[in-house]
């Protein structure tokens, strides 16, 4: 910085997402942090100033706890250049990166260096790491901990790969007791494998023959199982893309009892429907699966009313050729055979927006769903907010813009969305990581300047790249 400036960027506009609301303010940020927040009109002196246009808003990064970046061992799926570089241009500057699809699944700490390792220099936003709760592995959880993933990841049933095999309900409560005894959350793929191994299999291309496989009362006997574990061992808990909404009176009695319980949910689940979805259209397979008008709107209100604590991405990216796209193919268009995942990372805030201002919910509500709640969730107390001494992580968001989704414009590694076509309000302009401008117009080609977060803090030992001359235009 300058010694002729008092803050290396200042932000002036008259629409800043503070703590406070949308108000006009100025913000000053010096080193990676916001050190001041005035009135606009107060004429804060930065080496480098970004005035707001009148139809932006400034909003903190978000921060995606949910996404699977498959690399390494499924890079071709995707990998943590792509996944980062489309994070940044949807505005999140902040991801958790899930613990299996990578090769090794991270369950103990010789995987969880081998991914570090393989990130490092390749992330465009700020990275962090679950660790993998599978049988066996109990002895390994302290030393991730330590180690400083956010918290642990099981399943319920089986995963999709072998190598990151699921718990049972018994196994998960002694993995959860072990947690609770250095605080750790326990973050669950909540789905009962007995209900549905008595469903009827998936096969073919109709979409209402694969949602009657993933019935939703799989989903609330598993959820039930990790309330009532969760309270007999006093673990923290956190349930994963909650897509059936008849678990949320369970969710909200179970809080009220002091359950240490959390959710989220997803775009998908908030914006798709069953109804609408055609057949062969793989795409859309998720699981859990996406359901019905009448059970989308119910988890708007799971929103509204603080049951659902956030909104994440689960950005679970796979190959065409796995999504089995070609209908014409004698295995095209199957829901049975399809890999399941939707792929949203750059989408997600359009995508929420967009549904949210129908139903007359602001934009505060979507920053505290989409950025504030999943740092609480993983204790990043830095991130998520535009308020002083956080990370000055930054999304420049014009909420009248409209666009249609084009999937060749989309920076994750393979052009496959659920979202092909759709018309969306709201677009990011800019994104900036710690005060660096990392997507926008003057950012043709960013560098990778991402950090390696561990719970409470960063990765040690982090060679940041040098500074651009482009950055703060």
């Amino acid at each position: 910085m300058s010694e002729d400036h008092t803050y290396d960027l200042v932000v002036r506009g008259r629409r800043i997402m503070t703590t406070a609301g949308e108000v006009a303010r100025e913000v000053g940020v010096r080193d990676g942090r916001v050190v001041a927040i005035e009135p606009l009109g107060n004429g804060l002196d930065g080496a480098g100033v970004l005035e707001l246009a009148d139809d932006e808003v400034l909003l903190p990064g978000l921060v995606d706890t949910h996404v699977h970046v498959n690399e390494p061992g499924r890079t071709e799926w995707e990998g943590f250049a792509s996944a980062t570089r489309a994070a940044a241009a949807g505005g999140v500057t902040t991801i958790v990166d899930m613990p299996l699809n990578s090769i090794p699944p991270t369950v103990d700490t010789a995987a969880l260096e081998v991914k570090r390792k393989v990130a490092a220099e390749k992330a465009f936003v700020d990275v962090g790491f679950w660790g993998g709760a599978v049988p066996g592995n109990v002895g390994a959880l302290r030393g991730l901990h330590d180690e400083g993933v956010f918290g642990f990841k099981c399943f319920l049933l089986h995963s999709g790969v072998d190598e990151f095999p699921p718990l049972d309900a018994d196994e998960m409560e002694r993995d959860m007791a072990e947690l609770a005894t250095f605080d750790a959350v326990m973050i669950v793929h909540a789905e009962d494998s007995r209900a549905i191994d008595h469903a009827p299999s998936a096969s073919g291309t109709r979409y209402a023959s694969f949602l009657a496989s993933r019935p939703r009362g799989a989903e609330n006997l598993a959820i039930a199982e990790v309330i009532e574990r969760a309270r007999w061992t006093g673990a923290r808990a956190h349930v994963l893309h909650v897509s059936s909404s008849d678990a949320l009176p369970m969710l909200a009695t179970a809080r009220r009892d002091g359950v240490r319980i959390t959710a989220e949910t997803c775009p998908h689940y908030l914006t798709l429907i069953a109804e609408e979805i055609a057949d062969g259209a793989t795409t859309h397979k998720c699981c859990p699966p996406i359901r019905e008008a009448s059970n989308r709107e119910l988890l708007w209100a799971g929103l509204v009313d603080g049951t659902i604590d956030c909104i994440v991405s689960d950005h679970s990216p796979s190959t065409a050729e796995l999504k089995l796209l070609d209908s014409s193919a004698p295995s095209g268009g199957d829901f049975g055979l399809a890999w399941g995942g939707v792929s949203s990372l750059q989408l997600g805030l359009s995508l929420v927006w967009t549904e949210a201002r129908r139903r007359g919910i602001g934009l505060e509500r979507v920053v505290e769903w989409m950025a504030t709640r999943p740092a609480e969730l993983v204790r990043l107390t830095g991130k998520g907010r535009v308020a002083l001494g956080f990370d000055a992580d930054f999304a420049v968001f014009a909420p009248d813009d409209a666009f249609v989704v084009d999937a060749s414009r989309l920076l994750h590694k393979n052009p496959v969305t659920a979202y092909a076509g759709r018309a969306l309000a709201g677009s990011v302009r800019r994104t900036f990581l710690a005060g660096s401008e990392i997507g926008g117009p003057g950012v043709v080609d960013p560098a990778p300047r991402g950090r390696l977060l561990r719970r409470g803090g960063v990765e040690p030992n982090r060679v940041e790249p040098a500074p651009r001359s482009d950055e703060n235009g």
